[in-house]
């Protein structure tokens, strides 16, 4: 499962980059070029990077690619280490649902409860805001994974 996860979530997040990469050349050409600047794809390429930052730190999340200080994990032994690493999860785990999943679910029910439309594309800011709590998900999928599988703690 994790494979095809890890594969959907690249695919996407190479799309999403693809796509603000062509909205940045698109916003250069037209003010440059042709010297009246497009409207929209400056908010298509903030809104784009937003879910690239974030969708990015799931993956990376999912790929244990997340900054960390391993100070205490190298003078563990290999049992303790286990421990360390599972008391590690339970907490990002807690982390996500408290604070992305129902935090930002939160966010999104308040974006659409007030009307809150982007200013250029005219589209729903809960819907820019909906992958926080997308994230989140994506987060305790990739560590209730490993929680389940003890042989990703021996790294």
């Amino acid at each position: 499962m994790k494979r095809r996860l890890d594969k959907i979530l690249g695919g996407f997040l190479v799309l999403l980059m693809a796509l603000m990469v062509l909205a940045v050349l698109w916003q250069v050409f037209s003010r440059y070029a042709l010297n009246s600047p497009s409207s929209f794809t400056e908010e298509v390429a903030r809104y784009l990077l937003i879910w690239i930052g974030i969708l990015g730190a799931a993956y990376a999340a999912g790929q244990q690619a997340h900054l960390s200080i391993d100070i205490l994990h190298d003078r563990l032994n290999a049992k303790n280490r286990m421990r360390l690493r599972m008391g590690i999860n339970i907490l990002i785990i807690l982390f996500c649902v408290l604070v992305l999943i129902i935090g930002g679910g939160n966010l999104v029910y308040v974006n659409y409860l007030l009307g809150q439309y982007s200013a250029a594309l005219n589209i729903p800011l809960g819907f820019v805001y909906a992958v926080v709590p997308l994230s989140g998900f994506l987060v305790v999928v990739y560590k209730v994974n490993e929680l389940r599988n003890p042989k990703h703690y021996l790294v």
